[in-house]
């Protein structure tokens, strides 16, 4: 087994603050929660460096997420967010992610976002300079996704 990645491997880099009302009976904070703070994160990579990374016209949607739970998380504080391109397909961006709790990963997460055209429903391609934008935010250590 790999070791967990670290806040520092990823960069893009958010926090969210933990609500009373995302705790369940147990007084931990429910799983749901998870999938908001990673939703936090998704915004946040795609709208590195104080702009959109979408088409002027287009958005991005959730096509699939997976969440792999390693610990729980406790009130009080905040929970940290590192998101990154893992990989950039034709009209779709696979994202990698991880939520810590006072440096501890708690939670990694990989998503799948398509652009789609709301006009008509359907995928749209990813233009160059879209997948420029998005090759600055790969994980470290990845090749960048060629011009189409």
């Amino acid at each position: 087994m790999s070791s967990p990645p670290r806040l520092t491997d990823f960069p893009s880099q958010t926090y969210d603050k933990l609500r009373y009302g995302d705790t369940d009976r147990q007084g931990h904070v429910n799983n749901v929660a998870f999938a908001t703070f990673l939703e936090t994160g998704r915004v946040a990579l795609l709208e590195a460096a104080g702009r959109r990374l979408t088409e002027p016209g287009f958005n991005f949607v959730l096509a699939r997420i997976t969440i792999d739970y390693l610990a729980e998380i406790h009130l009080p504080g905040t929970v940290e967010i590192g998101s990154a391109v893992k990989t950039i397909g034709n009209s779709s961006v696979a994202i990698t992610q991880a939520l810590f709790q006072r440096e501890k990963c708690v939670a990694t997460c990989e998503a799948v976002v398509v652009q789609v055209d709301p006009a008509t429903s359907r995928s749209a391609a990813l233009s160059p300079s879209l997948r420029e934008s998005l090759n600055a935010l790969l994980v470290p250590g990845s090749k960048p996704a060629p011009d189409r």
